[in-house]
């Protein structure tokens, strides 16, 4: 029988700290760490079972990482987690090997044949592109080798395939329409008596993507100004630029927006916190102040966001929970291993960021 062990005692932890943050806000935070809580200690007897009834020592299994570019700050926090997990749980340092993508679907591919060769017993991607997802799949269960896949979702038809084959495949990971959801909450939150600064009845914005191959960008990008649209507000794209996740290219996009549209630009939304640093350092050699003059959000929670945030140099974030992820992902793996199983898909929430719980979401991150 498949099971999920996902371990959410981060996501308890976080819903219990938000939980006094106040308003009605609290409210749903303590109902939800409540109902987590509980989830969490059936986990973590689910997990501590499967691996005491476990044939072998994990300490002579060997797993291999695919991530797709280090130079990711997100995905740096989530891979350096991961590996130290994996180890308290009882693997070796040495069997584990983690592989950059370099941002290339090629070098990706090519280091999954590696390990295939080399006779992984699991493997855990994060890939280049989910697109191809598919391809991965193949080589890898041809191989026989369990499969988690990690913060990049493919797409449903890949994720039915799994089922449909009762193949040893799953994700883990949140839903990024939940992220952009927030973020667009995030401004709706602010008041149209606030953002709509020239008077023409809209909100004016500038949208800074991702990969515009990857799905976590076209839902962010989608849904972030759908939650304004939901909220009976009129909105107007002033420009849509791909920033490819990095800071340096959302700075030199979001000058040129600047210089083009002036005053004009209310809102800038990035599909992720480091193009919303990028974003940051423009805005201010702009001369324009964010929750002055422009509001600016991003998605991550990353260290110094969360403390532009507390500063109010940026509007808000969304946490991308990776301690629960990472760890999901190492439990996900440990019961492949064990015999354990997973559902093919294995979901956890994205929390919102604002002045009222940054300093609770930083306290996590040290």
């Amino acid at each position: 029988m498949k099971k999920i062990l996902s371990v959410l005692t981060v996501t308890a932890m976080a819903a219990s700290m938000l939980a006094a943050c106040g308003g009605a806000a609290k409210t749903e935070t303590t109902k939800a760490a409540e109902t987590t809580a509980k989830a969490e200690e059936k986990a973590m007897e689910e997990t501590k079972a499967a691996v005491e009834g476990m044939s072998g020592d994990l300490s002579d299994k060997k797993v291999g990482i695919c991530i797709y570019q280090f130079s990711d700050n997100f995905m740096t926090l989530f891979r350096t987690e991961l590996e130290s997990y994996l180890v308290s749980k009882g693997f070796k340092k040495e069997n584990i090997k983690v592989m950059d993508g370099a941002n290339d679907q090629a070098t990706q591919t090519n280091q999954i044949q590696n390990f295939i060769t080399d006779k992984v017993d699991v493997l855990i991607v994060n890939p280049v592109n989910s697109s191809s997802a598919a391809t991965i799949t193949d080589m890898v269960q041809a191989a026989g080798i369990p499969l988690v896949y990690i913060n990049r979702e493919p797409d449903q038809d890949e994720e039915k395939r799994w089922e449909d084959k009762n193949w040893d495949v799953c994700y883990v990971g949140c839903d990024a329409r939940q992220s952009g959801t927030f973020q667009g909450e995030i401004i709706a939150d602010i008041g149209m008596d606030k953002l709509d600064m020239n008077g023409n009845g809209k909100v004016d914005y500038i949208m800074i993507k991702g990969d515009p191959e990857n799905i976590d960008a076209q839902y962010r990008t989608e849904y972030s100004v759908k939650a304004l649209q939901d909220k009976g507000m009129e909105v107007n794209k002033l420009d849509e630029q791909v920033g490819n996740w990095d800071q340096a290219t959302a700075q030199s996009l979001v000058a040129n927006a600047l210089a083009k549209n002036g005053k004009d630009i209310e809102v800038v939304f990035c599909n992720n916190d480091s193009m919303a640093l990028g974003a940051l350092q423009a805005i201010q050699a702009a001369g324009r102040t964010v929750g002055t003059d422009i509001y600016l959000v991003g998605v991550d929670a990353l260290e110094e966001a969360c403390q532009n945030v507390l500063a109010g140099t940026q509007t808000g974030t969304v946490f991308n929970d990776f301690l629960t992820q990472s760890h999901t992902a190492g439990d996900a793996a440990i019961n492949y291993l064990t015999g354990a199983g997973n559902d093919h898909y294995i979901g956890c929430d994205y929390v919102k960021v604002t002045k009222d719980n940054a300093k609770d979401i930083l306290a996590l991150l040290k």
